[in-house]
C-alpha cells in the first residue's frame, strides 16, 4: 500500500465496524480526529500506554482479517481493472470517432462499457 496513513485509513474503512467500540473509537480519534496518545488517555481517564494498547490491538486485528481476506488488495486491483477498461473505450471512441464513416455498433460498444464503468465506479 501507499504509505502508512493511508493504509491504516483503507483498513479501518474496510474492517473498522468489526473492532470493540472503544478499539473503533480511540482507533478513530487518533488516526483519523488526530489527537495524541496523551489527549485520548487524559478524555477517558486511562494511561497513554492503555489507549496505545487498544490501537495496537485494532491495527493488529484488522491487518490480520486483510492478511485472511486480502479484500482491499482485491478491491485495489479491480479499480485498476476498470481505469484500464475505461482507458481502452476512450481509446474505441476516439477511434471510431476519427473515421469519417463511423461504425455505429463499435461506438455503441464503447458507449455501453463507459457506462458499465461508470456505474462500477459509484460502488
Amino acid at each position: 500500500m501507499k504509505s502508512q496513513a493511508y493504509r491504516m485509513a483503507m483498513l479501518f474503512d474496510f474492517y473498522g465496524d468489526l473492532l470493540t467500540d472503544r478499539q473503533r473509537e480511540f482507533y478513530d480519534l487518533y488516526y483519523n480526529e488526530d489527537l495524541s496518545l496523551s489527549e485520548i488517555a487524559e478524555n477517558y481517564g486511562i494511561s497513554r500506554q492503555g489507549v496505545r494498547d487498544v490501537i495496537v490491538r485494532a491495527e493488529a486485528a484488522m491487518t490480520e482479517i486483510e492478511d485472511k481476506t486480502h479484500i482491499i488488495r482485491r478491491f485495489q486491483q479491480s479499480r485498476a481493472a476498470i481505469a484500464a477498461i475505461d482507458a481502452a473505450a476512450d481509446r474505441l471512441l476516439q477511434a471510431v470517432n476519427k473515421r469519417s464513416y463511423g461504425d455505429a455498433m463499435l461506438d455503441e460498444l464503447a458507449h455501453t462499457i463507459k457506462e458499465n464503468v461508470a456505474r462500477l465506479d459509484q460502488e
